[in-house]
Formats: structure tokens, C-alpha cells, sequence
């Protein structure tokens, strides 16, 4: 078993894949920033709030020792508050929309240019167009001064 698992990593599998993770988590960051301050806010703004991912149900009581705003989603979050919060929900999956399109959009491109790259397959070699008259008179002038060259 260890052989098997040596020839896998020896083959680079695991490399690639530790290379697409690393990217996609870089793309995953760019885009919940995309989705946090770009289109939540113009989501929010429509829907009459300015922060959508705040917007939630309170579902217990408030502490007593609680000192923050009772609309402030994170604080009473970090308070131990139980809270239905919808909004972070929705803006999660309105992340997840955007990144699974753009992936579709990948996948999309990529199999195209595999597509052209089999119609070539199929094509084949193209053999070069044939030199105008003009050049192959150049040519055989050329030819016939180096034969002549080659004499003297």
C-alpha cells in the first residue's frame, strides 16, 4: 500500500490538486469579495438596507450584561445570541451562484479550445500554399547565380 501511495504522488496528482486548492481558495476570497462588497450592498440597497447580511431573526433573549446595539448581527452573534440570520444565508448563496457560474464559464472555455484542438487533430497537417511564380523565378535566378559563382 505505501508503494501504491508513493507511485501516486509520484505521478503528480497530489500536486495538482494542492495547486487547485490553493487557487481556488484565492479565487473563493476574491470572490466573497465580490459578492460582500460589490453586489450585497446593491442588493441590500434595493431590498431598502444597506448591509443584507445582517438581516436576521432573533430567536432567544438578549443577555443582561449585553452592552451592544440589539440590530448588530455579529455582536449579538459573538454574544451567544440564537439568531436566524437570513440575510448571511442568502448573500453565502448568491456567492456560491457566482462562483459556480464562473466555473461553468471555465469548463465551458476549456472544452472549446479542446474541441479545436481535436478538429485540427482531425485536419491534419495543412502542407504550406504553394510560392507565387514571382518567387520561384527569384528563386531559380538565385540558384543559377551560386551555380554560376561556384564555377569562377
Amino acid at each position: 500500500m505505501l508503494k501504491e501511495f508513493r507511485t501516486f504522488v509520484a505521478r503528480g496528482n497530489v500536486l495538482d490538486l494542492a495547486v487547485g486548492v490553493i487557487i481556488g481558495a484565492a479565487f473563493g476570497t476574491i470572490t466573497k469579495s465580490l459578492t460582500d462588497d460589490m453586489i450585497m450592498p446593491v442588493v441590500g440597497w434595493l431590498f431598502g438596507g444597506f448591509d443584507f447580511s445582517s438581516y436576521f431573526f432573533r430567536l432567544g433573549a438578549i443577555p443582561a450584561n449585553y452592552t451592544g446595539s440589539p440590530d448588530n448581527y455579529l455582536a449579538l452573534k459573538a454574544a451567544g445570541v440564537p439568531l436566524f440570520g437570513y440575510g448571511q444565508f442568502v448573500s453565502v448563496v448568491i456567492n456560491f451562484l457566482i462562483l459556480a457560474f464562473i466555473v461553468f464559464l471555465l469548463v465551458k472555455f476549456v472544452n472549446r479550445a479542446i474541441a479545436v484542438v481535436h478538429e485540427e487533430q482531425k485536419a491534419g497537417d495543412v502542407p504550406p500554399a504553394a510560392d507565387p511564380p514571382e518567387i520561384a523565378l527569384l528563386r531559380e535566378i538565385r540558384d543559377e547565380l551560386r551555380a554560376a559563382k561556384l564555377k569562377e
